[in-house]
């Protein structure tokens, strides 16, 4: 098991990557677990599959798991989920030194980590993210939100986890197009920063995705030391450095806006050819050589990831998606910023890009192959 420490201003919590850790999980939670009873909120997906191996350790402690179901999909992410949440939270008398736990996907981690951080001023919770992308990504780094008709994770707040077990057992369930679209959110961490990580993807990327041992324990566990680096130099995104992290997510929200946040385009998948546009982008700015960002799009490819935009086979123009642009929350006096490339490990935040040549830009790419 890998233990990496997310470390904060005046505070730390562990993520734990390994296998088996749910199965043991009254153990591996024991501190937060200080009633006779637990509350889980779970996608009914990760219950079905996980439900009874936790159940089973907290009852051997003598503990009762109180379930709260919620669907799969981004539209639980919502104003009427949340309320629903809450309104459960609080029938079961959670209190502010009390641990809700999250056993599921990034859906269920944010609305259950927005709940948590709104319910009494605050209360705690763990994650027990259950696909690669949660694992990676959204359970590391205390990001909280809902979606609203104005766009995605538009209304959340910063609240960290307690305690993160990311138990790869679970990354058998998943059907393969979940564990790919994971795997975008490893390869962004050494396109933003790690050009030796993306060289050890190539070669080891297969075995990743094939779900062997060690290449996927040591992938989850390199990817969650890079984000966590990041969020412990810039925890509310105020510096700049937690922005890198963003890369690929501006094309890719517009995107999956575009697309109506379906199940057309997963939002691995969306930034991961979010991440491809950033690169070509850049390399029609001058700023990385054009073999460098060829190398990103077939880094993509290869993982069986959507490379080229007109794939999606969009009714709309380079407008439209820059349109959606203007709705992203990291707009700032109405300037967005973009994360651009100087070469793959090498992200840099470019407030100058103006969405009149993005809108042009993607023009050519809808157009192109």
């Amino acid at each position: 098991m890998a233990v990496i420490p997310v470390e904060l201003a005046g505070r730390e919590y562990e993520v734990r990557v390994g296998h088996g850790l749910l199965q043991s999980i009254a153990t591996e939670a024991e501190p937060f677990l200080r009633k006779r009873h637990v509350c889980i909120v779970a996608d009914i997906n990760a219950r079905a599959n996980w439900g009874d191996a936790v159940s089973r350790s907290l009852e051997l402690a003598g503990i009762e798991p109180r379930w709260f179901d919620v669907a799969p999909g981004e539209a639980s992410k919502s104003w009427d989920s949340l309320a629903c949440l809450t309104d459960w939270l609080l029938a079961q008398n959670v209190e502010r030194g009390d641990h809700v736990f999250a056993l599921g996907g990034g859906v269920v981690g944010d609305l259950t980590g927005f709940a948590c951080a709104i319910l009494k001023r605050g209360c705690g919770f763990v994650q027990l993210p259950t696909t690669l992308l949660s694992q990676v990504d959204s359970s590391v780094g205390g990001k909280t939100a809902i979606n609203t008709p104005a766009g995605k994770n538009l209304v959340g707040a910063f609240h960290q986890p307690s305690l993160v077990l990311a138990d790869l057992n679970t990354l058998s369930t998943l059907p393969q197009r979940e564990m790919r679209a994971g795997y975008a959110e490893v390869l962004k961490y050494g396109v933003l920063g790690d050009r030796g990580f993306v060289d050890w993807l190539e070669e080891h990327g297969d075995a990743v995705l094939g779900m062997e041992q060690a290449p996927l324990e040591e992938a989850v566990a390199r990817s969650v030391s890079a984000k966590a680096r990041i969020v412990a130099e810039d925890e509310r995104e105020t510096s700049g450095a937690r922005a890198l992290l963003n890369l690929g997510h501006t094309f890719g929200h517009a995107l999956e806006a575009e697309t109506g946040f379906s199940d057309k385009l997963l939002h691995g998948e969306a930034v991961a050819l979010g991440m491809v546009l950033a690169a070509r982008y850049s390399a029609r700015c001058g700023l990385m050589r054009g073999e460098d960002a060829e190398r990103v799009t077939h880094a993509v490819d290869a993982a069986g990831l959507p490379a080229e935009i007109s794939a999606l086979e969009l009714a709309c123009s380079g407008g439209d998606l820059a349109d959606h642009m203007q709705h992203d929350k990291k707009m700032d006096a109405g300037i967005l910023p973009f994360i651009l490339l100087r070469g793959i490990g090498s992200a840099f935040l470019d407030r100058e890009v103006r969405l009149e040549d993005v809108a042009a830009f993607l023009d050519e790419q809808l157009q192109a192959h």
